[in-house]
């Protein structure tokens, strides 16, 4: 292989690979890139068995070639390089020769037919989304996944297809965020609504959707996605993220999500965020528990938090409150991961009584209106 490129085209190449590299020592090739030349194109691949990436770009190919190069040592080079017009390549018995200006390296890599073959897309995307949108939905049910090897299904994203958007779930069992993205109109394949009909949802793995999230850079528009095989795969600004999906069935936690609460309190959220992190320093170190006082005649919120080791505190808030007063206990540290990811200026929270799921949602700042895209449910402590 022997071509010449753009030193900050193969920069961002590699950077939108190596992270996906493998760390196990009995594959040492998944630590690798394969570096391929495709159509007058340079290539480049990795992979760690659950996540594959593929970015190319243009280069001039004097000699055709692949090889796979070790990804942290390549991008360690790579990255604190001067900035040069051309990054010249060359490979001679497994090595890889890199001139850049005044700069020179030579990297031994392993043979590109042990790198494991990654799913190629045979059919066409099934549908778009905005990508900062997508981001973003992504950022606020993350966190509640479960890295948790026993229940495989919970250690990732539920993506739900409807007609008009997808809907995403993520739950630990202990709490549980929903989002919901529609579709414009032109975003939907005629392949995606045969697509429905069969499959109404999957489960994609934590990991993919964190890689997502750091590849949709500011200045990204959209995000094709498409399904097949059991692999799910997504185009990001001409790099093509491929996984696997999780096997089983999601729990069916619309049970769990309340259709309707008797009481709703409506207060500022950095007051009531505020509130709950500074009873969180007085609550139980191991259980976080927190007691919540909703009192509709006096229209306040009391939260209140003691143990042993530390005492007790109790803050009294202003709140809206319609509905009959509720005592519950929560986990402090759920509730505080709740209230970060709602960004709106009044908060909502929903009870029914002691032992049902508590809700939290935002609320419209010119209309005062809940917001129903996104719901944040957690698990009361019961006493």
């Amino acid at each position: 292989m022997k071509l010449i490129c753009t030193q900050a085209n193969f920069r961002k190449a590699v950077f939108n690979t190596e992270r996906v590299t493998g760390k196990q020592n009995t594959l040492p090739i998944l630590k690798n890139i394969m570096l391929e030349t495709e159509k007058g194109q340079l290539k480049f691949s990795a992979t760690n068995l659950e996540i594959g990436v593929i970015t190319k770009i243009g280069a001039k190919i004097e000699k055709k070639g692949k090889i796979t190069i070790p990804a942290r040592l390549l991008s360690d080079f790579v990255n604190n390089l001067p900035n040069e017009d051309k990054v010249l390549l060359e490979t001679k018995n497994q090595t890889l020769n890199i001139t850049s200006g005044n700069y020179n390296a030579q990297i031994k890599g392993l043979d590109a037919g042990d790198f494991p073959i990654i799913p190629k897309l045979k059919s066409n995307y099934l549908f778009s989304l905005a990508a900062q949108k997508f981001k973003e939905a992504i950022s606020r049910i993350l966190f509640c996944v479960a890295i948790n090897e026993n229940r495989p299904e919970f250690s990732g994203v539920n993506v739900n297809f409807l007609e008009d958007r997808i809907i995403l779930a993520a739950t630990d069992s202990f709490r549980l965020a929903e989002i919901s993205l529609k579709f414009n109109r032109d975003d939907i394949s005629d392949s995606y609504r045969e697509f429905i009909t069969k499959e109404n949802s999957v489960i994609v793995p934590y990991n993919t959707f964190s890689e997502l999230a750091r590849a949709i850079g500011n200045k990204t528009k959209e995000i094709n996605v498409a399904i097949e095989e059991n692999q799910i795969f997504f185009e990001i600004d001409g790099v093509q993220v491929v996984s696997r999906l999780i096997n089983g069935k999601y729990p069916d936690y619309k049970q769990i999500i309340p259709q309707k609460f008797s009481t709703r309190a409506v207060l500022a959220r950095e007051d009531f965020l505020r509130a709950v992190k500074i009873s969180n320093v007085f609550a139980d170190s191991k259980s976080g528990e927190i007691n919540f006082k909703l009192d509709s005649k006096k229209s306040s919120l009391i939260i209140q938090a003691q143990s042993h080791e530390s005492g007790e505190n109790k803050t009294k808030l202003k709140a809206d409150i319609v509905g009959p007063s509720q005592e519950i206990v929560l986990n402090s540290r759920y509730i505080i991961d709740g209230a970060n990811i709602i960004s709106s200026f009044n908060i909502a929270i929903l009870v029914n009584n002691e032992s049902s799921p508590v809700g939290l949602k935002a609320i419209n700042d010119k209309s005062g209106e809940i917001l129903e895209d996104y719901v944040y449910i957690v698990m009361p402590i019961k006493k």
